[in-house]
């Protein structure tokens, strides 16, 4: 019973930072609105939520255990509660840089202890792949959540309309909520400590980890994907909204649509990984995803719509374009259960931290090539170079599967 509502609390920890983590797309999207951003400007809020998560991840990664997975869960929660509910007096760009860079370190704190825990409440590699694809496809379910939570409050008729950030109410209580029910809960953190005494010790445990080249391929893998999946779930509302001319709001559910589509592939994930080895997931995601885009973004020129244009009436493909995620969703998952269940489980931490540091990397440095290429030449083809970060992705897991690592729990 109580691994069960530890499960549960991860669960609802990953949904409220999935929400706040991918409402970047809409936020990016509203404030070149009302603060007259340009793209290339607007895009640096990704950076500013991104290098904060690396930055604090690789200082906090190695010795986190030793803080408390409970009690840094509780810090990033409060952290997080805090700016939403500051959030709705806002008036300034600047107010959104501040609150991704707090969004950024409580995410580092979250994410490093939810995936050290998964180990802590997990008795084999099948159940941890299977629980890791599951809360992955929970996570996507917080950013449709999140998107549909968006363009409820925003007014079409108005782009100017700050009535938008009445939503970080909503966000600071669900935050709010999600502490209470974590500080009532226990949890046995024990076999997450090494026995190493000194950060020191614990610093050259993680330090060795660059040293299998495994891990290493691993890491190039999980920065590639980041880079593909992030420049997507960002720029895909500016995307609909400037390239395919859809309203506001729609632009917005149109991330919303794309998170199911992601939520859809990793819980199958998650029950596919049971099945089959992890490469040959991941190489029918990444050829699947490959294809789809080169008949998908072709259809998205001269596409004609009008004002009455709605998700009755939509063309073709405005459906379609947010479905390759379900294609892309898997491979997260599968990469970072393989590494974590590899190696023992008082180095899960700092994995986790090298995890989220190259995410972090390679999610800011996607988004701002896409947002670059979008206002230079066009979304498609900010689209289309991705092909490139995905085929050496493929090529990086294929050289992770014929490697191992012998380490000793």
């Amino acid at each position: 019973m109580e691994k069960l509502n530890i499960k549960c609390i991860l669960f609802l920890n990953y949904f409220v930072f999935a929400i706040l983590l991918n409402s970047v797309g809409a936020v990016i999207l509203q404030v070149q609105q009302n603060f007259n951003i340009s793209k290339s400007s607007a895009s640096v809020l990704e950076g500013f939520k991104d290098l904060p998560i690396a930055i604090c991840s690789f200082i906090l990664a190695s010795f986190l255990p030793k803080i408390g997975i409970k009690k840094s869960m509780l810090i990033a929660l409060t952290m997080v509660s805090c700016i939403c509910f500051i959030m709705p007096f806002t008036n300034n760009f600047w107010f959104f840089k501040l609150l991704f860079t707090i969004i950024g370190i409580s995410f580092a704190l979250i994410k490093i202890s939810v995936f050290t825990s998964i180990g802590l409440i997990t008795e084999n590699d099948k159940e941890h792949s299977s629980f890791m694809g599951f809360l992955e496809g929970f996570f996507m379910i917080g950013v449709l959540f999140g998107n549909i939570l968006f363009s409820l409050f925003i007014d079409d008729n108005n782009p100017k309309s700050t009535q938008w950030l009445s939503v970080y109410w909503v966000l600071g209580g669900i935050s709010t909520l999600s502490f209470i029910f974590l500080f009532f809960t226990p949890l046995d953190e024990t076999k997450a400590k090494n026995k190493t005494t000194t950060i020191w010790e614990d610093l050259k445990n993680s330090i060795k980890l660059f040293s299998y080249q495994k891990i290493l391929f691993f890491l190039i893998c999980t920065f590639l994907f980041v880079l593909i999946e992030q420049s997507f779930q960002t720029w895909t509302p500016t995307f609909y909204k400037e390239i395919l001319k859809i309203p506001t709001s729609m632009s917005v559910q149109a991330g919303a649509v794309l998170a199911g589509a992601f939520a859809l592939g990793r819980f199958l994930s998650g029950f596919f990984s049971k099945k089959y080895s992890w490469i040959y997931i991941i190489a029918f995601c990444v050829i699947g995803f490959g294809i789809s885009i080169l008949l998908i973004l072709p259809l998205t020129h001269n596409v004609k719509v009008d004002l009455n244009t709605n998700w009755l009436n939509a063309p073709l493909v405005v459906y379609l374009f947010p479905l390759m995620g379900g294609l892309l969703a898997p491979i997260y998952p599968c990469l970072n259960s393989v590494i974590l269940a590899s190696i023992p489980k008082y180095l899960h931490s700092a994995m986790s931290g090298l995890i989220v540091v190259f995410s972090a990397i390679g999610g800011t440095i996607g988004s701002i090539i896409t947002g670059f290429i979008f206002q230079k030449f066009s979304g498609q083809q900010a689209f289309y170079l991705s092909l490139i970060p995905l085929f050496l992705l493929i090529i990086s897991a294929i050289f992770m599967n014929r490697l191992k690592i012998y380490l000793k729990d």
